[in-house]
C-alpha cells in the first residue's frame, strides 16, 4: 500500500470515529457547554499521556507548534460550543452536515491569506452549498426538524467558521498529531470553562450515566479520532482532508435517524444532499491545460 493510500485511509478511519460524536452527545443529554468540557476535559490526561512518549521520541514541541496548538484551542473550544448548541437546536445529523462547510472557509481563507485563488468549480459550488443550507434551515418548510431550525444554521456555520481555523492552525504548526492535539485540549478545556457562562452554564458535578457517555465521547472521537486526522493533516493538502471529512456528516445522519429517531423533513434531507453534492462538486480541482494552451494568456 502507497503511503498516500495509508494517510488518505488514516483520515478516513478518523473521521469516521468522529462521525459518533454528535449521537454521543445527544445521548448524554446534558447541556451543550457540559458535553463540550467534559468531551476535553476527559480527554486530557490520555492525551498527554501520547504527547509525552511522542516528547520522549521526537523532543520537545517547537516554540511556533505551541502557539499555534495553544490558539488551535481556543478555536476549537468556540467550535465544540456552537456545535453542541446546533445539535440541540437542529438534531445531531443535520448539525453535523452544517458544521462541515469548512470546505469552502479553507479555500477561500488560502486565497485571502496565501493568494490560493478558489478553483472554478468551488465558485460555483459555494452558492450550490448555500442554497442546500437554506433548505436545512426550515425557513419553507413547516415540518423542519429541530427544536429551532434558524438558530441551529447560525450556530452551524460559526462551527464550520471556527472547525476550519481550527485545522488551518493545525496543519500549519507541527507535523506530530499527540502532542499538538494534547496542548489543544488543555487550552479548549480551559476556554470551554471560561466560555461557558455565555453559553448558557456547564454543570460541573458528574452524573451517571450522562457522563458515561461523555468518557466515551472523549475516548473515541476525542482521542483516537481526532489523532488520526490530526497524524494525516500535515501529511496531504488541507482541501483533500476537508473532503475526507465529509464521511462524518453522512455517517452522522445514518446513526441519529437510526440510533437516535431523528426524522428530518423531506426538505431538510434534500438539503443535505445538495449541501454534500455541492461540497464534492466544490472540491474539485480545475482541468489541467493541456500542453499546447498552457502558454496562452
Amino acid at each position: 500500500m502507497s503511503a498516500h493510500r495509508r494517510i488518505v485511509l488514516i483520515a478516513i478511519a478518523g473521521a469516521l470515529i468522529i462521525s459518533t460524536s454528535a449521537p454521543l452527545v445527544r445521548l448524554s443529554g446534558v447541556s451543550p457547554a457540559t458535553s463540550a468540557l467534559f468531551r476535553c476535559a476527559y480527554a486530557v490526561p490520555p492525551m498527554l499521556l501520547l504527547a509525552w512518549a511522542e516528547r520522549r521520541r521526537l523532543g520537545p514541541l517547537p516554540r511556533r507548534a505551541l502557539l499555534m496548538s495553544w490558539a488551535a484551542g481556543v478555536v476549537f473550544a468556540l467550535d465544540l460550543l456552537f456545535w453542541h448548541h446546533a445539535i440541540e437546536y437542529v438534531g445531531a445529523g443535520l448539525a453535523t452536515v452544517l458544521g462541515n462547510l469548512q470546505v469552502f472557509i479553507v479555500a477561500f481563507a488560502a486565497w485571502a491569506l496565501f493568494g490560493e485563488r478558489p478553483s472554478t468549480p468551488l465558485m460555483i459550488g459555494t452558492p450550490v452549498v448555500f442554497a442546500g443550507v437554506v433548505l436545512i434551515s426550515g425557513v419553507f418548510d413547516s415540518a423542519a426538524y429541530g427544536s429551532a431550525p434558524g438558530l441551529g444554521v447560525l450556530a452551524g456555520v460559526a462551527t464550520s467558521l471556527s472547525y476550519a481555523a481550527y485545522l488551518l492552525l493545525l496543519k500549519g504548526g507541527s507535523d506530530r498529531a499527540a502532542g499538538p492535539l494534547a496542548h489543544a485540549t488543555v487550552v479548549a478545556t480551559v476556554a470551554v470553562a471560561l466560555l461557558s457562562p455565555l453559553f448558557g452554564g456547564a454543570g460541573f458535578v458528574p452524573e451517571w450515566p450522562a457522563h458515561g457517555w461523555l468518557l466515551l465521547l472523549a475516548l473515541g472521537p476525542q482521542v483516537l479520532g481526532w489523532s488520526l486526522i490530526t497524524y494525516s493533516l500535515p501529511r496531504q493538502p488541507a482541501a483533500l482532508t476537508s473532503l475526507l471529512l465529509l464521511v462524518q456528516p453522512m455517517s452522522t445522519v445514518a446513526v441519529a435517524t437510526l440510533a437516535l429517531g431523528e426524522r428530518p423533513s423531506v426538505l431538510q434531507l434534500a438539503g443535505c444532499a445538495v449541501v454534500v453534492l455541492g461540497v464534492l462538486y466544490g472540491s474539485r480541482r480545475s482541468p489541467s491545460p493541456r500542453p499546447a494552451e498552457a502558454g496562452r494568456r
